[in-house]
């Protein structure tokens, strides 16, 4: 069943994806007009935690797969019914939109691991060709470490659909883009070309709001907002110069707002007009229940002093160091917890 107010959003030009892949949700947020999803080890943690999905996980228990081995053939089972759901979308729009996307081994970016760097993009590149073959509507999420970036050209030149993730600057933006251009123009053809550039809105606000705390009150809570409208019109002027058949987005991501005085849909109104949304279900559904109307705002800037205070209060390098710094941390950690819960879910299937 449709709804009036995420029509609003979506008839703004913002296509909007789910933050989960959810089967029920999946199947609410698709009659409500999304047309993508992502998924990561959290949402598949949540999904076993519910119990829904026992008789599979004992399956694949008795199959004798290891935990490791169990996750990932769960995860790639999930999303490729995710993938099902949304394949008539990407079909209409020949490859737009209708993609879920999948992500590739956090535990790439252990730092107990400490992997060589060398090793960390041979394994991206591996691990994305491999996730990525024969999945026509799946979208290989690698995040924007060091090893991530160096990654994206060889997998952009394998033919692989990417959405770059953990993005918080324009720095990181500029070389994950300028890397997936340059592995596409290796391509036979440009014609299925297809690339997004996940940037992280609601954890940069969260940043200021601890690190910048000399910013005033019309100030704070805005450079999130700047920071996102500034990489998405740099990001409309190199593709409008360099034009492909499919569209080359933003993702709004992180759009979940963290400050409980802030409206659910804060960050769904300033960015709406053009590219992808991935939003919560929480905020979809905060979203659905409003009253909300929702008009074009992504081309619209704060004001010129407000632009300056918050580039004068910003330090940018050390922002996206923290940000990484965390980013990563909570890249890992919930793949750790994913292996975990199988290993709880592995010995209560065994005492029943």
């Amino acid at each position: 069943m449709s709804n009036a107010t995420i029509a609003s959003l979506i008839d703004s030009g913002t296509k909007l994806y789910l933050d989960s892949i959810d089967p029920d949700l999946v199947k609410q947020n698709l009659a409500w007009g999304a047309v993508g999803a992502t998924s990561n080890p959290i949402i598949i943690s949540n999904l076993i935690r519910t119990g829904r999905f026992d008789s599979r996980i004992a399956e694949l228990v008795n199959q004798g797969n290891d935990d490791e081995t169990l996750c990932w053939k769960l995860t790639d089972a999930l999303v490729s019914e995710a993938q099902l759901e949304f394949l008539p979308h990407w079909e209409r729009s020949g490859g737009n939109t209708g993609w879920v996307s999948f992500e590739l081994d956090p535990l790439l970016e252990d730092p107990e691991l400490d992997l060589p760097h060398s090793e960390r993009v041979e394994r991206y590149i591996e691990l994305g060709r491999k996730w990525a073959t024969n999945q026509p509507n799946r979208m290989i999420k690698v995040p924007a470490t060091a090893a991530g970036l160096d990654a994206i050209g060889p997998l952009a030149a394998h033919g692989v659909t990417l959405n770059v993730t953990l993005i918080f600057t324009t720095r990181q933006y500029r070389i994950a883009k300028q890397n997936a251009w340059a592995g596409a123009q290796k391509r036979d053809s440009l014609e299925r070309f297809k690339s997004v550039y996940s940037i992280f809105v609601s954890r940069v606000d969260q940043y200021t709001a601890e690190n910048c705390k000399g910013l005033s009150a019309r100030a704070q809570g805005l450079y999130g907002i700047l920071n996102a409208k500034r990489i998405w019109k740099e990001n409309q002027a190199f593709w409008a110069a360099n034009p492909t058949s499919l569209q080359q987005e933003i993702i709004f991501a992180s759009t979940g707002t963290k400050n409980a005085s802030d409206a659910p849909w804060k960050y769904v109104s300033a960015l709406a007009g053009s590219d992808i949304q991935t939003n919560p279900p929480e905020t979809n559904a905060a979203v659905a229940a409003s009253t909300e109307r929702f008009i074009s705002r992504v081309s619209d800037f704060p004001d010129e002093a407000i632009c300056r205070e918050l580039d004068a209060a910003v330090d940018v390098p050390h922002m996206e160091n923290t940000l990484m710094e965390q980013g990563v941390a909570k890249f890992v950690a919930p793949q750790k917890q994913l292996l975990q819960t199988i290993r709880e879910k592995r010995a209560s299937l065994a005492s029943r």
